[in-house]
């Protein structure tokens, strides 16, 4: 299941895209519009910009706008960098993580046909689609 974070993210990244402006845009505003707590927005907006999504600016013109046009974003890479890897375990999720018993594992192969399944539809999917 997906947090909150992560879907809040993604509203964000369709409410900067829909304001088709290269002006820095005010978490204020985003967080009007889209009716979440502003305090929770500065949490995530931060991780966003760490995360290279968006960039900010502060002072009396500052707020966030997106780094690329929303058809260079990929769904996957906003809920991944909001919620962590997709794998749905342990060995899938580190390419480094050695487990004695994956030569044995039964449920491995079904377990690698989920992660794609699930990495291949968000990756798939631009912001632009979501517009």
């Amino acid at each position: 299941m997906f947090s909150t974070k992560g879907r809040y993210a993604l509203r964000v990244m369709i409410d900067l895209a829909q304001q088709e402006s290269d002006d820095f845009i005010p978490l204020k505003d985003i967080a009007e519009r889209q009716d979440i707590s502003k305090k929770y927005l500065e949490i995530i907006a931060k991780e966003m910009v760490k995360g290279g999504l968006i960039v900010g600016a502060s002072g009396k013109h500052g707020g966030y706008k997106l780094c690329k046009e929303p058809s260079a974003y990929s769904v996957g890479e906003i809920i991944e960098l909001m919620e962590g890897p997709f794998a749905p375990v342990a060995c899938l999720q580190d390419e480094n993580y050695n487990c004695d018993k994956a030569s044995k594992c039964k449920t491995l192969p079904m377990w690698r046909e989920f992660y794609e399944l699930e990495k291949n539809f968000f990756y798939s999917k631009k912001l632009s689609d979501l517009l």
